[in-house]
C-alpha cells in the first residue's frame, strides 16, 4: 500500500495544530499589532469603538461587569500608578 504524503493548504503552511505556545501565531499577532499601532490609526479606532448612545454604553458596562464576574482576579498592573498608587477593585 502506498503511503500518503501530508497535504499542505493553499497558503503553503503545513497543516496541524501547534497547540499552546504557537510561535507562528504569536509572531503574526505581534507583527500585525505593531503595524497597527505604528500606523497611527489607534485613536480613530478607539473613537469608532466608543458607545454611540447611552443604551449602548449601558450594554457595554454590563458586558464588562459580567466578564469581570467570571475572572479569577484582576491584573494588579492594570491600575498601577492610578489613584495615587492605590489598587482599584
Amino acid at each position: 500500500m502506498k503511503q500518503q504524503q501530508p497535504t499542505q493548504p493553499v497558503s503553503g503552511q503545513p497543516e496541524g495544530n501547534q497547540g499552546e505556545g504557537n510561535k507562528e501565531a504569536d509572531r503574526h499577532y505581534r507583527d500585525k499589532t505593531r503595524d497597527f499601532v505604528e500606523s497611527g490609526r489607534v485613536d480613530d479606532a478607539a473613537r469608532r469603538a466608543s458607545p454611540q448612545s447611552s443604551q449602548e454604553a449601558e450594554e457595554m458596562r454590563r458586558a464588562e461587569e459580567e466578564g469581570r464576574s467570571r475572572a479569577k482576579e484582576e491584573d494588579p498592573l492594570l491600575h498601577k500608578g492610578s489613584q495615587g498608587g492605590a489598587e482599584r477593585r
